[in-house]
């Protein structure tokens, strides 16, 4: 059973179409990129998938279950996490504290229950050194790594990654990729969307391409980068 199946999802915004018909599923523990230009509509899938934006037809399903009409808070519980592109921490707590919000929620236990997973987690993340600074101190890299150790403290089955690699250095983005390949290996579900297709290929089994609200291409990630039709929407390159 997939551990998550889009079927015939589409969402307009008045005479903007930004999904169409889009319909694909995930497996337990699979990791799937997410490809496409600027306003291919890629965020706004992750918008519709964990109920940021209700959509107009289609079903989607989560963990066996309709979570259509479910909002985020319900869908985050059921175990699906998510980063932002733009981290937006609570940025007068420290990053400990930042943390504790997170997995208090996702597990619905009182915060002395998860502290030991909290550091766990800063550990992995390599945080661990700021955990006490406040959110407001942190790098950008520090910040994406904060980012995906909130995300990882509601305890996912599911994990979406939004563009967590840009603006990184390649040394940044190497150890980056290597936290979300431990995070992987351990059966965590993964939905990558990313322009670093170096990175993205470094984890994930296959590459879902968006245009214009639509899919025109999943499959390996040799497959869909050989193919002429994503060298011309996505690369810009003439075939």
């Amino acid at each position: 059973m997939p551990i998550l199946e889009l079927t015939a999802v589409s969402k307009s915004f008045g005479a903007l179409v930004v999904a169409e018909d889009i319909g694909f599923s995930v497996e337990p523990g699979e990791a799937l990129g997410i490809i496409g230009p600027n306003g291919a509509g890629k965020s706004t899938l992750f918008n519709l998938i964990n109920g940021n934006y209700p959509v107009a037809s289609g079903t989607i399903c989560f963990d066996g279950r309709d979570v259509t009409h479910q909002p985020p808070m319900q869908r985050c519980l059921s175990g699906m996490g998510r980063t932002f592109q733009i981290p937006q921490p609570f940025e007068r707590l420290t990053v400990f504290e930042n943390l504790l919000v997170a997995a208090a929620f996702g597990a619905q236990e009182k915060e002395s229950q998860v502290t030991d997973l909290c550091a766990d987690i800063l550990v992995e993340t390599g945080l661990i050194a700021k955990a006490n600074r406040p959110a407001s101190a942190l790098t950008l890299l520090e910040r994406k790594r904060m980012e995906l150790a909130r995300a990882l403290a509601t305890q996912p089955k599911l994990l979406l990654l939004d563009e967590i690699a840009g603006g990184l250095t390649e040394g940044e983005c190497r150890q980056l990729v290597a936290t979300i390949k431990r995070v992987h290996q351990r059966g965590v579900a993964v939905i990558w969307i990313e322009h670093v297709l170096h990175a993205l290929t470094a984890v994930v089994e296959r590459i879902l391409v968006l245009n214009f609200g639509r899919v025109i291409g999943i499959g390996d990630p040799e497959t869909i980068m050989a193919s002429s039709v994503v060298r011309e929407i996505y690369l810009g390159m003439e075939v």
